[in-house]
């Protein structure tokens, strides 16, 4: 009896939490496989469940969302919101939630907030750290600059390709907000790396070997 009665509380509890939750939609440009009844997890804790999901006559995808009560207050104007494979269950989508500052304003129930993709949500979420990528941005060209031998065949300056072919596909696919940031913000920064690094080989009648990355950057300033 006592284990009934644990179990009915055990239930009520849980309904409770999901009736006085938090109501939102998340616009995405891509479903991605996500489906009513997918999870939302905040820091692998499942938070909320996809109510629902819709095609909008803007040509975009709708996800409705109840956070539960307990989790209201993690919500707020400095989350962000993905599609990811579920953690717990591959064979299923999530909505994976962040926050990319501390405190803000709680998000109001029946708030349709936007989407981001998993590398512009983790970008955003560097905030105040954006100084320090920048920096470890410049001691990488500058590790280039003290060993010049065999540079485009190096190891890191491979992997330094990939990751701005990365970053392309994500602009790509990414909202004008996060564009606009990288327009603004990152590329010129990278661009003035790439400068100093360009000179430093010019000394050397070596500057051809830069243009691989300059063909990468001027890509990400087309778009």
């Amino acid at each position: 009896m006592s284990h009934n009665i644990l179990t009915l509380l055990m239930l009520c509890s849980a309904v409770w939490g999901y009736t006085n939750g938090l109501d939102i939609k998340v616009r995405f440009s891509q479903i991605e496989g996500l489906k009513q009844g997918d999870r939302v997890i905040f820091e692998l804790n499942h938070i909320g469940t996809v109510t629902g999901t819709s095609y909008s006559q803007a040509g975009d995808y709708v996800a409705e969302v109840r956070i539960k009560q307990n989790f209201r207050k993690a919500a707020t104007e400095h989350s962000r919101f993905f599609i990811v494979t579920d953690p717990a269950d591959k064979a299923n989508r999530a909505i994976e939630m962040i926050r990319i500052k501390k405190g803000g304003l709680p998000l109001e129930g029946g708030v349709t907030v936007e989407g981001a993709t998993r590398f512009s949500a983790l970008f955003g979420q560097m905030g105040e750290d954006l100084e320090k990528t920048i920096t470890d941005l410049r001691k990488r060209f500058d590790h280039f600059s003290e060993d010049m031998k065999g540079l485009p065949e190096s190891e890191e300056f491979k992997n330094l390709q990939k990751e701005l072919d990365r970053l392309l596909e994500e602009m790509k696919r990414s909202g004008s907000a996060f564009r606009e940031k990288m327009q603004k913000e990152i590329l010129p920064r990278l661009q003035e790396e790439l400068e100093k690094l360009k000179e430093r080989l010019r000394k050397l009648g070596r500057e051809k070997e830069v243009e691989p990355l300059e063909v990468q950057m001027e890509e990400m300033r087309k778009i």
